[in-house]
């Protein structure tokens, strides 16, 4: 059977015009807003075939780089950066991490202890009523994670939307953007794990100490029940991977 080199290549080439394109996005050359050139140019430009080029173009608005906009002004222009669609690829990213081992359970509790500990304090600093809706969001689901009748993927559920809503108090876009790997990601992974083995009043606790530190502007005493709590998940942790490990195979 003969070997087919074609598409390889094609493809190859593809990726190497969407890695230039993409470059040229990324260091300001083509701004946002900024039509593209049409794929008969950028074709003639690279010396490729309109195909190769259509494919190129696929994977730059596969990764929200660039939109498509129809009839006469319309074609294939630089799209403005989507926090949610950014903030979702790193929580992605960071879901297979873990799940292929590169991070650890070490690695999840301090990531998370340090960088919401950040949250707490800059949460504790504010003094304006963009906090007001964060911190009744934190009240709400502490409220819904004390009914009994509330199924484990419901309470686990809660738990990321309470954490999430800590991160919005802080009020820092960037630290939101890096805190939606830990929350959105890290934090149900470490739910699924430890969810037999924890006590659910712990976890009302730890919630219920850290928002009334919140409400009372007290960094010290929230970065404390914060601190505790990751001490007690961490150690929920452990307890689960051992018993995982010394069930029969």
């Amino acid at each position: 059977m003969p070997v087919e080199f074609e598409s390889v290549v094609t493809v190859s080439a593809a990726k190497q015009i969407a890695d230039s394109l993409r470059a040229a996005i990324m260091d300001g050359r083509l701004k946002v807003d900024e039509r593209l050139p049409t794929e008969e140019e950028l074709a003639q430009r690279f010396k490729v075939s309109r195909p190769t080029v259509r494919e190129a173009l696929k994977r730059l608005a596969a990764q929200h780089l660039i939109r498509s906009r129809r009839g006469p002004t319309g074609g294939n222009f630089v799209a403005s950066p989507a926090p949610e669609d950014a903030a979702r690829s790193l929580a992605n990213a960071t879901t297979l991490m873990v799940a292929v081992g590169d991070i650890g359970l070490d690695d999840m509790a301090t990531a998370r202890l340090e960088l919401e500990s950040v949250c707490c304090r800059l949460a504790a600093m504010r003094d304006d009523p963009a906090l007001v809706a964060p911190l009744e969001a934190m009240r709400e689901e502490l409220a819904r994670q004390r009914d009994a009748a509330l199924s484990d993927e419901e309470f686990c559920a809660s738990d990321v939307r309470f954490h999430r809503a800590l991160v919005e108090a802080a009020g820092n876009a960037l630290l939101s953007y890096l805190m939606h790997a830990v929350v959105e990601a890290l934090q149900p992974v470490s739910n699924m794990i430890i969810y037999r083995v924890r006590e659910r009043e712990a976890i009302v606790g730890f919630h219920a100490r850290l928002l009334l530190a919140l409400q009372r502007r007290d960094a010290e005493a929230a970065t404390a029940a914060l601190g505790d709590l990751v001490a007690y998940t961490r150690d929920r942790h452990r307890e689960a991977l051992e018993k995982r490990a010394e069930r029969p195979r």
